[in-house]
């Protein structure tokens, strides 16, 4: 377990996302430039991106990973200060058997529109109180104590589509040759993670950094 790690239990999310997105934007100025080759790398060549106009930034991750867990927060802080022409999304990785029933219920909760509510209770239940969420009952059961619909739920985490959704972030995953997670990959050309930038809190300041960095990089219209 990481050593800022952060303790879930006695704060409510909003709360705790509002004071990491303080404590980030303090510490963003404090740092000095990212060091190219340590904190981040250029993708050389670069992947085209889906967002066209917009900066792309994916986090590569798994609910079953506790490093994952670790940073939820602060990423949960950074991407409700998004700029407006940043699009951020998430693709859940596969290293084992458990972790591609966890993508699927990352997916399910994505159809429900319940990912950005929900994602940080999954990582809650899953390392905080031990459920195990991979198996598909839990997951149902756990769903509808949360309010969703449960038989609603049974039948996206089942659906014909699922299947697909999979296969799309698996090959993701190989055309961006995820070795760790999480990992953030910016527009396409720069690859950090905390293992990078040495710390989780210390990720999302490298972040903004690329983002900035890509945008001044992008042709002007």
């Amino acid at each position: 377990m990481s050593n800022d790690a952060v303790n879930f239990k006695g704060l409510g999310m909003s709360l705790l996302a509002t004071l990491l997105f303080a404590v980030l934007t303090a510490s963003a100025w404090a740092q000095g430039p990212a060091a190219e080759g340590s904190q981040f790398l250029r993708m050389n060549p670069g992947i085209p991106v889906e967002t066209g106009k917009k900066i792309e930034v994916i986090e590569f991750f798994s609910y079953g990973c506790p490093h994952c867990a670790d940073f939820e927060p602060y990423l949960q802080a950074w991407t409700k200060a998004l700029p407006a022409d940043v699009s951020f999304r998430r693709v859940p990785v596969m290293f084992q058997p458990r972790w591609v029933d966890l993508a699927k219920v990352f997916y399910t909760l994505e159809a429900m529109g319940e990912d950005v509510r929900l994602s940080p209770e999954v990582f809650v239940a899953i390392h905080a109180k031990g459920l195990a969420l991979w198996e598909p009952t839990k997951f149902f059961d756990w769903a509808a104590t949360k309010g969703l619909d449960r038989k609603k739920v049974e039948d996206l985490y089942n659906s014909f589509t699922m299947s697909g959704r999979i296969n799309r972030a698996k090959q993701l995953a190989q055309v961006y040759n995820v070795q760790e997670v999480p990992m953030v990959i910016i527009d396409g050309k720069f690859v950090t993670s905390p293992v990078r930038a040495g710390t989780h809190a210390a990720t999302p300041a490298v972040m903004t950094e690329l983002v900035n960095k890509a945008r001044a990089e992008r042709p002007k219209s």
